[in-house]
This record gives structure tokens, C-alpha cells and sequence, in this order.
């Protein structure tokens, strides 16, 4: 299995909005710069996330995105899958044609292994992340030019999510 960019960016988006839950909406050019992640495939990935469900946007100054729910609400499969990407590890996508349109000798240990990427995926909240002391450490990192934002100030920010 391999996640493209397309899903790595999505939950790093996703997170990002996280650890921002009780500020406020969020623009996606904040977003991009804290993550170095270019704004139209933000821009993307946001319109499938829209869609999804997972995000609310607000228009006009003061505007951006929110997360729908509370981060604790939102799986990390469920933010990979918003965007398409597909979590599995069969060369046949799952459809047991990997062999001349028959299934290949190794097609359920992928199948297998694919379920269980995907369940410990969907084990793990962004609301999960956003605890986690290694995260709170990048966050306060990327913020700190920014706004002089210190390691407490998220905890607490995660800790009223």
C-alpha cells in the first residue's frame, strides 16, 4: 500500500484544523503556510472535504474552515476516504482479479492487511492526535514565529475538544 499526497495532505490539513478547533474558522492560507502545502491543492482537497461532510466553510473576512464536529468525531480513515484515496494493499484493488482475471496466490494476506490498515485508521481520531505530546510539539514549532504560541496553549486548546 502506498497513501499518495493527495491522502497525507488531507490529514495534515485535517490535523491542522484540529489543533485550531476553538479558534475560529481557519483560511486555508494559513493552513498552507503553517504545512507547506500549496493552496490550490488545498483548495481541492478542501471542495472533496466540503462534500464529505468533514468541513464547514464560512465566507467573507473572518471566514475559512472549521472542522464539522469535534476532532474526537473524525476518524483518520474517514479523512483519507473524503479525498479518494484508497487504503488497500491488493495489486487488484481489492476485486481478486490480480492473476489473469483470477484471484493470485497472495490476494487475502493483502486483503487482510488492508482491513487492518484501515481499522487502525478508523481507531484513531484527529481529536487522538491532537493529544498526543509529539504533536503538540511540531504544532508549537510551525506556530512559533507565527504568533509566539507555547506547547500549554495547545493543550489546553485539545483539552476543551
Amino acid at each position: 500500500m502506498r497513501l499518495t499526497t493527495k491522502g497525507r495532505y488531507a490529514v495534515t490539513a485535517m490535523l491542522d484544523l484540529a489543533l485550531h478547533y476553538e479558534d475560529g474558522p481557519i483560511t486555508l492560507a494559513d493552513i498552507s503556510s503553517r504545512q507547506g502545502i500549496s493552496l490550490s491543492y488545498l483548495e481541492q482537497l478542501f471542495a472533496k472535504l466540503r462534500r464529505q461532510g468533514l468541513v464547514d466553510s464560512t465566507r467573507g473576512p473572518g471566514g475559512g474552515y472549521r472542522l464539522s464536529r469535534s476532532p474526537k468525531e473524525i476518524p483518520v480513515a474517514n479523512v483519507i476516504t473524503a479525498v479518494d484515496e484508497n487504503i488497500e494493499t491488493t495489486r487488484c484493488g481489492g476485486l481478486g482479479n490480480c492473476q489473469n482475471d483470477d484471484m493470485c496466490l497472495t490476494h487475502e494476506l493483502w486483503a487482510e492487511l488492508s482491513e487492518r490498515i484501515y481499522n487502525f485508521l478508523s481507531e484513531i481520531s484527529l481529536g487522538d492526535l491532537v493529544e498526543r505530546e509529539e504533536i503538540l510539539e511540531v504544532a508549537a514549532r510551525q506556530e512559533r514565529n507565527k504568533n509566539s504560541i507555547n506547547i500549554d496553549d495547545l493543550k489546553q486548546s485539545a483539552a476543551v475538544s
